[in-house]
């Protein structure tokens, strides 16, 4: 383990297909996810389906963070801060299930990411770094 704190927390962003959610990611997205806790009301629910990028507007969030929710690109709002816990309110204001959203951050159908993670789930096997490429 890395001495210096900084040193330890880079190594985390190495891991492949990973965000771990670390203070500076919390930091980062709090707007975000604050914005996603707002649609735990029904009438911002209303709002927000009726109204999309009215209702984004009003929010502190960065213009990164307000296109990927439009586009629902899960995997990028892990990236800038997002709390897949704190998304999950943007996917179940979709009607989406978790399992449904989730597959979508995979790459894989609904059926093929069911069907895998009952298998046991991903394989440990494969790239373990980014940057070793290994």
């Amino acid at each position: 383990m890395p001495e210096n704190i900084h040193d330890y927390l880079a190594e985390l962003e190495d891991i492949p297909g990973t965000r771990i959610y670390t203070t500076a990611r919390a930091r980062l997205g709090y707007h975000l996810n604050q914005f996603c806790m707002s649609l735990m009301k029904p009438a911002n629910r209303k709002i927000w389906l009726s109204d999309q990028l009215g209702y984004i507007a009003s929010w502190p969030m960065t213009d990164e963070q307000k296109t990927a929710v439009l586009a629902r690109d899960y995997n990028e709002l892990l990236k800038l801060g997002g709390n897949i816990y704190y998304l999950a309110k943007i996917f179940s204001t979709d009607g989406l299930s978790f399992v449904q959203a989730v597959s979508t951050m995979t790459g894989m159908s609904v059926d093929d990411y069911k069907a895998m993670m009952l298998a046991g789930g991903r394989s440990p096997e494969g790239q373990r770094s980014i940057k070793e490429g290994h």
